[in-house]
């Protein structure tokens, strides 16, 4: 892990009396949570000025270690959050909480519901919540949540909590770039066999089956390990590779959540036996990729008038692949124009 630079200030999380125009990083850097506030919502809009003030942060990110919770709606992840949170901050740790939220496809509004549950936790200064809403969006909710949790990092929290709505491919792109995945199921709904065929396995780094003393819990349990073990023994892991383990908790009753710490300690430390660079490296990669598609589909094809010259060539009776390939050919020969239309 890095180690903090001299002159490194931990802010606790505590406001700071910074006045408001001071430069957002040096308020960020005192303690500012109305900066951090601020630099988050910059990030989901993607304006450029979250760009801007990273730069001046990036040093500073790396520390935070990111927890990642999945699974179906009804799995009690939000309340699993909550109470993993208290526990937490018996460490007296700093804790940040990032709610992914469902929105409407609509009206855009978010349900944050996250937050009514986690009511206890918002009287806590040592932690730090705030709701994402999707917004319909994929693509750019991944780097929105990754850059969320890059300002908390930088902030000076010490471990974050990512939380999604659900287990489709933009929550499996955000849990991704977390360092430890928890993946939430809970008994007497099917989640044995959704596992399955959704592929969970291959995303969770723990798998929690919640609600443990609900009937169907014991045998949920027995199903996921005997998952794990068919899936470890029909691919070839590499010698010291992790061990998914199953762990049963009662996050509403807060029981079992000392099994639950003790798992995510023991992949952290299993990472962090030369493994972590290397698998952070492979995130960070990801991310820039996600990013680099988000700007380039809206400056040649949102924005651009790479939609409308592929509109034309369809309209002139071009099958879809030959449009494809003419486009393509297009970009990569540079005969495109900032806003994808062909260069005079």
């Amino acid at each position: 892990m890095r180690s903090e630079p001299v002159g490194w200030y931990h802010p606790g999380l505590v406001t700071s009396p910074q006045p408001p125009q001071a430069p957002l990083a040096e308020r960020l850097l005192a303690g500012d949570k109305g900066a951090l506030a601020r630099l988050i919502t910059w990030a989901e809009n993607a304006d450029a000025r979250f760009a801007d003030v990273m730069r001046a942060l990036h040093p500073r990110v790396g520390r935070a270690w990111r927890v990642g919770v999945t699974g179906p709606p009804g799995a009690g992840k939000s309340t699993l959050v909550n109470e993993f949170a208290r526990y937490e901050r018996a460490t007296k740790r700093s804790l940040g909480i990032l709610a992914v939220d469902p929105s409407s496809p609509f009206t855009g509004g978010a349900l944050l519901g996250d937050r009514i549950r986690m009511e206890e936790r918002t009287t806590d200064p040592g932690i730090y919540i705030r709701s994402m809403a999707s917004r319909g969006s994929h693509g750019g909710l991944a780097r929105a949540a990754v850059d969320a949790c890059d300002a908390m990092d930088a902030f000076g929290i010490e471990e974050i909590l990512l939380e999604t709505v659900g287990v489709g491919q933009a929550e499996y792109d955000i849990v991704a770039a977390t360092d430890t995945v928890l993946v939430v199921l809970c008994p007497g709904a099917g989640d044995g066999i959704q596992a399955m065929k959704a592929g969970i396995l291959e995303v969770a780094d723990v798998l929690v089956v919640n609600k443990a003393d609900l009937a169907g819990a014991d045998r949920l349990v027995l199903d996921l390990e005997e998952a794990v073990h068919i899936r470890e023994h029909t691919k070839k892991r590499p010698d010291g590779a992790w061990s998914v383990p199953v762990v049963a908790v009662s996050a509403g009753k807060g029981e079992h959540l000392d099994l639950l710490a003790g798992h995510v300690a023991r992949h952290r430390a299993w990472l962090e036996e030369g493994r972590l660079a290397a698998v952070r490296r492979s995130k960070r990669l990801a991310h820039v990729r996600q990013v680099v598609e988000e700007r380039l589909d809206e400056a040649l094809w949102t924005r651009g008038g790479l939609a409308e010259r592929a509109g034309a060539l369809l309209d002139g009776g071009r099958a879809p692949y030959d449009v494809v390939e003419t486009l393509v050919a297009a970009i990569l020969a540079g005969d495109v124009s900032s806003r994808g239309a062909p260069k005079p």
